[in-house]
C-alpha cells in the first residue's frame, strides 16, 4: 500500500512557494493534470515522477513511497495487535496520515518496533521464570525472606506484652532475613546482569534490516571496494576458489579447510580466527566455499571502508556493529563474485533469469537473487526486486519490501505466495498476485538448499521469492508465456494484516468493521 504522491507533491511546491503553473510548465504538462495528480486523482510514474522529483529536489524513494509504505505497513500491524482493540482506522486514512506527516509516520514504526522488541522480552523473561531452576530457588528465598520479616514486624507491632528478650529476639531475626534478603536480592540482581550479558538482543536484527532498506540495500561504497578487491586478486571472469584460498594464506595466514564427509560442526563453515582457520563442512556446495572465502577477504582487506559505513549507518549498540560489519562484509563478497555493471549487463542480456546468472557468475540461486536486489545505482538501475527468504516452518527470514509489497515486520507471510508452494516444487513457482490495496506483482519462488544432500543428512531447505512490480514484468523472461492480464491471485501481507474476510485460507479473523468496507 503506497501513500499518496501528489499529497507530497502538493506540500513540497507549496513549501518552496511554486504555483501549480510555474511547477506544470517546468515539467512538461499542463496545469490540470497537474492539479489532478496533486489530488491523487492521476496515477505517476516514470520518467515523469522523476522530472518532479527532480524539480522539488525529491529524492525519487521519497515519492515513490519507499519510505512511507513501511510507516503504513507499520501502523497496519499496531491497530491489527489486541492491545489496540477498538481503535479504527481506514485504510486510506492511515495512507494520507503518513502522507501528510512522515516524521509521525516514522516516529510510529520506531515505537511499534520498541513495542514488539519489549514484547519479546517479556516473553525470554516469562519464560526464564518457568524454566529455570536457580532462578526459581533465588526468588522461592527472597519470598520466604519477606514473609519472615513481615511477620516478625506485624509481632512486634501488635503484641503488646512481648517480653524484652522476645523483642530482642523478633528484632534479631528481622535484622537477619534483611541481611539475607540483601544479600540473595544482590545475587538475584548479579544473575540477571551475567546471563543478559550472554543473551542475544533483540532489536539489532530490526535496527539493520530497517538501516538497509533506507539505503535501498546498495551501498556505492562498498560496491568501490569490491572492484579493487577484484583486480587484487586478477579475477576477470568468475572468482576461482583456488585463487581465494591462496589469497586468504598470502596475505592473512588464514587457511581454507574442507573437513572429510561426516565431520560435525555446527552450520556449512566455522570461522577460526584464533587458529587462523576457515572450515568447510564436506557436504558445503561451492558457491558457499567461495562466498565464504570471499567474505572473511573483505572483512580483512576492505575493514576501514566497511567500518566507516558501519560509521555511517549510526548504529546505537555494539552488538548491531558487530551484525551490521559481518552483514556489509557479506555485501562485498556479493559483488565480488558479481560485479555491478557485468552482473547488470547479463541480467538485462539474460533478461533476469536467475538460474542462468547463477551459473554465468559462480553463485548459488539465493546469492544471484538477493544480488539483483542490490542493483539500484542511480542512473544504471536494474529492475527493482523485492526479495524474501523462508524457512520450512513459514519463518520469514529475511527481507526487502517494494512500495505496495507488503511484507509483515515478523512473523509469517501470506499462505497463498508462492514462496511457501515451492517447497513441494522441484521448478520455479511463478504468481501474478493483487494486494488488498490493488497493487500487481509478479512473484516467483524456488526451494533451495545452502548444502549437498547425502543420505545420512537431511540438507536444510529455504525458499527464495523475488517480487517486481506487473510493470516490469516483460522485462523478465518469467513473464513469457503468461498471460499478465488474468485475473491475478488475491493474496495480502499476513492473515491478521489482510482485509480480505471472505479468504478460505484465513488462520486469523479480524473483527474491526473498518476491514469488511
Amino acid at each position: 500500500m503506497r501513500a499518496p504522491i501528489g499529497i507530497q507533491i502538493r506540500r513540497k511546491r507549496l513549501a518552496l512557494g511554486l504555483s501549480q503553473a510555474a511547477l506544470a510548465k517546468a515539467v512538461g504538462i499542463s496545469a490540470t493534470y497537474l492539479n489532478l495528480i496533486e489530488n491523487n486523482k492521476r496515477a505517476i510514474g516514470g520518467k515523469l515522477l522523476v522530472r518532479i522529483s527532480e524539480r522539488l529536489g525529491l529524492d525519487l524513494d521519497q515519492l515513490s513511497g519507499v519510505t512511507e509504505s513501511r510507516s503504513i505497513q507499520a501502523i497496519e500491524e499496531l491497530l491489527a495487535d489486541p492491545a489496540m482493540a477498538g481503535i479504527e482506522m481506514e485504510p486510506a486514512a492511515i495512507r494520507d496520515f503518513v502522507a501528510r506527516f512522515p516524521e509521525a509516520g516514522l516516529a510510529l514504526t520506531r515505537l511499534y518496533r520498541l513495542y514488539l522488541d519489549a514484547s519479546a522480552s517479556i516473553d525470554v523473561y516469562s519464560h526464564r521464570l518457568r524454566s529455570d531452576p536457580l532462578l526459581s530457588q533465588m526468588l522461592h528465598q527472597v519470598l520466604n525472606r519477606i514473609s519472615a520479616i513481615r511477620s516478625g514486624a506485624e509481632i512486634l507491632d501488635k503484641v503488646p506484652d512481648l517480653t524484652d528478650a522476645e523483642q530482642k529476639r523478633f528484632s534479631a531475626t528481622i535484622s537477619r532475613e534483611s541481611e539475607e534478603l540483601t544479600s540473595t536480592v544482590r545475587s538475584l540482581v548479579d544473575y540477571f546482569d551475567r546471563t543478559a550479558s550472554l543473551e542475544r538482543p533483540i532489536s539489532p536484527m530490526a535496527n539493520l534490516d530497517e538501516a538497509i532498506i533506507a539505503h535501498r540495500n546498495h551501498f556505492p561504497g562498498l560496491e568501490a571496494a569490491a572492484d579493487e578487491l577484484r583486480a587484487e586478486l586478477a579475477a576477470t571472469t568468475v572468482l576461482e576458489e583456488k585463487e581465494l584460498e591462496q589469497a586468504l594464506w598470502r596475505r592473512f595466514g588464514i587457511r581454507s579447510v574442507r573437513l572429510p564427509a561426516g565431520s560435525n560442526i555446527v552450520g556449512q563453515y566455522r570461522y577460526e580466527p584464533d587458529e587462523g582457520r576457515l572450515l568447510f563442512r564436506g557436504s558445503a556446495a561451492r558457491s558457499t566455499r567461495i562466498f565464504q572465502m570471499a567474505r572473511i577477504y573483505a572483512s580483512k582487506a576492505a575493514a576501514q571502508t566497511i567500518e566507516a559505513t558501519v560509521e555511517e549507518l549510526r548504529f546505537n549498540s555494539e552488538e548491531a556493529r558487530r551484525i551490521a560489519s559481518k552483514a556489509l562484509s557479506s555485501y562485498v563478497a556479493g559483488a565480488m563474485m558479481m560485479p555491478y555493471e557485468r552482473f547488470l549487463a547479463d541480467a538485462e542480456a539474460l533478461r533476469y533469469d536467475i538460474e542462468l546468472l547463477a551459473h554465468v557468475h559462480g553463485a548459488s540461486f539465493e546469492q544471484a537473487a538477493h544480488r539483483l536486489v542490490t542493483l539500484r545505482r542511480k542512473g544504471a538501475e536494474g529492475v527493482p526486486f523485492g526479495f524474501l527468504r523462508s524457512d520450512r516452518a513459514g519463518r520469514l527470514t529475511k527481507r526487502f519490501p517494494l512500495p505496495g509489497l507488503a511484507l509483515p515486520l515478523s512473523g509469517h507471510g501470506c499462505v497463498l505466495w508462492p514462496i511457501f508452494r515451492a517447497f513441494g516444487s522441484t521448478d520455479l513457482v511463478r504468481q501474478v498476485a493483487e494486494f488488498p490495496g490493488g497493487e500487481r506483482f509478479l512473484l516467483i519462488a524456488k526451494a533451495v538448499s545452502k548444502q549437498m544432500p547425502s543420505y545420512r543428512e537431511e540438507a536444510p531447505a529455504y525458499s527464495i521469492m523475488l517480487a517486481c512490480d506487473l510493470v516490469h514484468a516483460d522485462r523478465t523472461v518469467y513473464s513469457d508465456g503468461l498471460d499478465l492480464s488474468q485475473r491475478p491471485v488475491a493474496v495480502g501481507a499476513s492473515c491478521l494484516l489482510c482485509p480480505r474476510q471472505e479468504c478460505g485460507h484465513r488462520q486469523e479473523v479480524r473483527s474491526t468493521s473498518t476491514w469488511l468496507q
